[in-house]
């Protein structure tokens, strides 16, 4: 094994700052968000696309290859951003991007780009990113994003459903085995109200929670926040169980 007997000059990154090759035909204007195609190489993001920085400067390569030129990143620090439906109650919350210039809060199908650090002004918010080191807290299992009323079956176990939509009901199954059920309130703070419903002759039962069949369970409105959420586990012949929840959850009287 060889050791240094002499000095060695070494290239060194800058601290917050990447480059990556861009993909064949494309532009990537600065300020963009910038995604990998699944291949290795930087494009406008694309929903899903992991999430690898801000680009600092536009690069052209429209007539080039793949791997021509490649795109200079900001890939950690605080960003000015419009994010459809921000309101100031929604420091901290997660945003994602469905392109590379609309940032919204719908996990579905987007890519996860960090959290909201500040509230400036209706829609606009700082939000913080790091691309190699923040994680998307909703994890990497199947989602749903629900817009009307739901009734679940055993192919829903394991997912996790965004309710953006006011006075749903979601429809739990008379099914023994389902597990993993996640259920996120995705509106803005005050807006939407979710009821999770249980089989007539099932209870849903957790932490104050008095047990009793054919009882919803409901998010109440005025004081539910983005972001609220309770997660499902079929117990046993009773019916439900909470294994997890969020925000206040009170039951149908």
């Amino acid at each position: 094994m060889a050791t240094l007997s002499a000095d060695k000059s070494r290239d060194y990154e800058l601290g917050d700052i990447n480059e990556l090759p861009v993909i064949a035909s494309d532009i990537i204007y600065e300020g963009a968000a910038v995604g990998d195609n699944g291949s290795g190489y930087a494009r406008p993001l694309s929903a899903g696309d992991p999430f690898r920085g801000f680009a600092e400067r536009k690069v052209d390569n429209s007539s080039g290859s793949a791997g021509d030129k490649n795109v200079r990143l900001i890939k950690r620090g605080k960003i000015k951003l419009s994010v459809s439906g921000a309101v100031i109650t929604d420091v901290g919350q997660p945003v994602y991007a469905s392109d590379d210039d609309t940032f919204v809060f719908t996990p579905t199908s987007n890519s996860f780009i960090g959290k909201v650090y500040r509230y400036v002004s209706s829609g606009v918010v700082i939000v913080e990113y790091d691309a190699d080191h923040m994680v998307d807290p909703y994890g990497d299992n199947p989602r749903e994003t629900i817009s009307d009323n739901k009734t679940l079956d055993a192919q829903d176990s394991c997912k996790t459903f965004f309710v953006d939509t006011d006075a749903k009901t979601i429809t739990l199954p008379a099914v023994e085995g389902m597990a993993g059920i996640k259920v996120v309130n995705i509106g803005a703070f005050g807006t939407v109200a979710v009821t999770v419903s249980p089989n007539s002759d099932d209870m849903i039962e957790g932490p104050d929670i008095t047990g009793e069949n054919n009882k919803d369970l409901v998010n109440t409105k005025a004081t539910a926040q983005r972001g609220d959420y309770i997660e499902l586990e079929y117990g046993d012949a009773n019916g439900w169980v909470v294994v997890c929840m969020k925000g206040t959850w009170a039951r149908e009287t």
